[in-house]
């Protein structure tokens, strides 16, 4: 079924369903593979969810990992009741687009207040986008005016938006 539901965006090599070593269940996601790059293009149009795989048995240390570096924001808690308790200045935007430029992400959200910090994320290796990035804002206040929307569309993309979680 998975193959099937992907084919209608490119022909689709392969797939595989994660599954817990020790039960054989499903995790609950999966990753897939198409022949042609645009294939991601048009899948990527779409609202998902991206996010770096992580196995549970290396989770506290990925964190500590990422709490050390940079990227201490990563790390987005997906209960919105928790994150709606969290007053910050960063925001993490999800699904940017591979051509969009760090002027480019900026200009787009410097309608909701003064930004001090931006950082498109590219790969370490390829120095290609990761498809995410950071804005700080000088105030609290900027990321909550940026919240009153999850989707911004950016460049022609629909891109979602979180508070960084420290």
């Amino acid at each position: 079924m998975l193959k099937d539901h992907f084919r209608s965006y490119g022909n689709v090599v392969g797939s595989v369903i994660a599954k817990d070593r020790m039960t054989g269940n499903p995790r609950g996601f999966a990753f897939v593979s198409f022949s042609d790059a645009s294939a991601l293009d048009k899948v990527l149009g779409r609202m998902v969810e991206v996010k770096k795989a992580v196995p549970r048995s290396q989770q506290n240390q990925y964190l500590h990992e990422q709490n050390r570096g940079q990227n201490s924001y990563f790390r987005t808690n997906g209960t919105k009741s928790y994150d709606m308790n969290i007053r910050t200045k960063k925001i993490f935007v999800g699904g940017l687009s591979a051509n969009l430029t760090e002027d480019d992400f900026k200009f787009y959200f410097e309608k909701y207040g003064r930004i001090t910090d931006v950082v498109v994320m590219h790969d370490n290796v390829t120095h290609r986008p990761c498809g995410f990035g950071f804005i700080t804002f000088e105030t609290k206040d900027s990321v909550e005016d940026v919240m009153q929307k999850n989707f911004h569309e950016l460049c022609g993309k629909l891109v979602e938006v979180k508070r960084a979680v420290p």
